[in-house]
């Protein structure tokens, strides 16, 4: 028999856990930095040493954390599922928590691309500095997605929700589109379950159990719910 399908679309709410801080805190601020400073094309354009130097601190910061009970409770539900998380955040906490599909929608800090062939995308673990390019010869740059850009992976994501037996959110507030967006691909009928210190609007969605917590108490919570 075939395991049910598992859809999780994870936001910051769940790699916080873990230490990793993000804009979503606090007025738009990410660790003391104006994301529109930071992470915007055209702050790129203004000052591509800041925003190098910025997203190599955050790679430091990922390198050093560590996957928390959210993120190995939702590789856990492997055992009985097969589950796909959908995350927006950029850290490999998943990866390295042993879940094994994994979509990236705002892209991964431990890659990187040229500036302008969006195609040549490279493994990074250290710095990337002014002067280091691409095979085109383009300066490289992190291997993210900026605010005021598209978002490619949302195309492969929406047939992923779509397929979904149970669909999960964990961690995220839904106001950054178009990842919000995905809770209403989700098929109308299906259980789905919403986890948050403060849980999001989802008055338009039907089937909702909402799970009131941080990430690490709520995932245990879900993984009991699905074994009833």
């Amino acid at each position: 028999m075939s395991k049910k399908k598992i859809v999780v679309l994870t936001g910051a709410g769940i790699s916080a856990e873990s230490g990793l801080k993000t804009f979503r805190d606090s007025d738009g601020l990410w660790e003391g930095y104006d994301v529109r400073d930071v992470a915007t094309p055209r702050a790129w354009k203004k000052d591509p040493a800041l925003v190098l130097e910025f997203y190599n601190q955050r790679r430091k910061n990922v390198l050093d954390a560590a996957p928390n009970a959210a993120h190995f409770g939702l590789a856990q539900l492997q055992d009985d599922f097969d589950v796909t998380i959908i995350t927006q955040n950029i850290d490999d906490l998943h990866e390295r928590a042993g879940s094994k599909k994994i979509l990236h929608l705002h892209g991964e800090i431990f890659k990187m691309r040229s500036e302008h062939d969006e195609s040549l995308v490279y493994d990074i673990k250290g710095d990337i500095n002014l002067g280091d390019k691409a095979a085109d010869g383009a300066q490289l740059r992190p291997h993210i997605v900026w605010f005021e850009e598209e978002v490619p992976m949302i195309q492969r994501a929406i047939p992923v929700v779509l397929s979904a037996d149970i669909f999960v959110v964990v961690g995220t507030s839904l106001v950054v589109y178009p990842a919000a967006g995905l809770v209403n691909y989700a098929p109308m009928e299906i259980p789905k379950y919403v986890i948050d210190k403060v849980i999001p609007n989802t008055s338009s969605v039907m089937n909702v159990t909402n799970i009131e917590k941080p990430a690490t108490l709520g995932v245990q919570d879900l993984i009991t719910l699905l074994k009833n």
